[in-house]
């Protein structure tokens, strides 16, 4: 079974959470002749690059370490010149994002939008493949209802301003939500958007249907087990054999908690009458360590998890409900992030250790030697993986 729960301020104690009003010219929304559609996610795997941390590898260092392991599709949760300027020449693709505490005054004034457009993304093109714009993370759901109402104009000033410079056609527009805007996940079938979101919901979702943007979900089934152990079976988070659910609604059968929860953002798209939206996973991950009360944050099941989900991706197959739409995700996270406050767990979603090496095993190589060992042979894995992904020639506190 999955549920759904209202917002607070941290990942492991709101479980699925992570914790418009904007009149614009004729010319914004509805008045873009032949709006491009940007794919700014190549192959089916991405990892969030989160930097609250005294300790991790410089960005040059981190570049290596993203190539060697051959993940392309890279999400940032600001616009750091140091990071922007190790990326130029690399060949990953970026996601910048417009942190929280800059909505307010994005959707306000259009000139201050298109300042940090061209300050923060034109001047690094084309050298850093930046792709994406992440507009504000895990806005809706939340208890700041200005910042909800200034979400979509903060979305369509920004978008205004990357038209204005012709980047539409080059960089999407997007933004992350928690599964606090669900008022129920569980069957898939029976998700619809909760009340307290719907008045902001829908006008952001005709924008970007209009422009052509995903809806984004951090789903962590992680956190769903913990809330619920009684009721969730881990295998059934894992990716493990296991007796799934069945939905009656749909008669369709799920076999993992993921796939589940993709589904459920489609049936609340759906009925919200955005049906041909498509869903991307913008942040999912296990914990390799916690606290006494996190009993299932091990290495191991953050292994399985990882590993399982990273096979479950490559075989580029849809969900249930979407077969054809092919399921993507970012994972949470790159590094271990020793300054995030918070539970243990909140430090510890990291494929790889601060010094660069392996937390634990899935198939990737480190910067350095790790202790950590692993039996599995990931060769299909691997050759599956680098035919799509080769290059050319929650939130507790701020994250950066």
């Amino acid at each position: 079974m999955e549920f759904s729960f209202s917002s607070s301020s941290s990942k492991s104690v709101r479980m699925v959470s992570r914790s418009f009003l904007c009149i614009l010219p004729l010319f914004c929304l509805g008045f873009y002749p032949n709006v491009p559609i940007v794919q700014a996610f190549t192959g089916t795997y991405g990892i969030n690059y989160g930097r609250i941390a005294d300790n991790i590898p410089p960005p040059e260092s981190v570049v290596k370490l993203l190539r060697a392991a051959k993940i392309k599709n890279v999400r940032i949760y600001d616009v750091n010149h140091s990071v922007l300027n190790a990326f130029s020449g690399s060949g990953l693709e970026l996601v910048v994002g417009l942190p929280n505490e800059f909505l307010k005054d994005m959707s306000a004034n259009e000139d201050h939008a298109m300042s940090w457009v061209k300050e923060n993304v034109q001047s690094f093109l084309p050298g850093t493949h930046i792709r994406g714009i992440a507009i504000g993370n895990e806005v809706l759901g939340g208890s700041d209802q200005e910042l909800s109402q200034a979400l979509l104009g903060a979305a369509k000033n920004v978008y205004n301003a990357i038209n204005t410079l012709h980047l539409a056609d080059l960089i999407q527009i997007q933004t992350a939500h928690s599964q606090a805007v669900f008022a129920n996940s569980y069957p898939p079938s029976s998700c619809v958007f909760n009340d307290n979101v719907i008045q902001y919901m829908k006008p952001l979702l005709e924008f970007f249907s209009q422009v052509g943007s995903p809806f984004f979900l951090n789903a962590y089934p992680f956190l769903a087990y913990m809330y619920n152990p009684k009721d969730i079976d881990l295998n059934y988070a894992l990716f493990q054999p296991n007796p799934g659910i069945y939905d009656e609604k749909t008669k369709l059968h799920y076999d993992n908690m993921l796939d589940a929860q993709i589904d459920a953002a489609y049936a609340a798209l759906e009925a919200a009458g955005f049906g041909k939206m498509e869903v991307i996973i913008s942040e999912t991950g296990w914990a390799s360590h916690g606290d006494t009360t996190e009993a299932v944050a091990t290495a191991s099941n953050a292994r399985t998890y990882n590993y399982n989900l990273r096979k479950r991706l490559a075989k580029k197959k849809g969900t249930p409900l979407r077969p054809k739409i092919v399921a993507k995700a970012y994972i949470f996270a790159l590094f271990n992030e020793d300054s995030k406050p918070g539970p243990t767990s909140e430090r510890n979603f990291g494929l790889f250790k601060a010094d660069g090496s392996i937390a634990y095993d899935i198939g990737f190589r480190g910067l350095q030697t790790s202790s950590a060992s692993s039996s599995i042979s990931l060769t299909g894995l691997d050759r599956m993986e680098s035919n799509s992904s080769c290059y050319p020639s929650r939130k507790y506190g701020k994250r950066e």
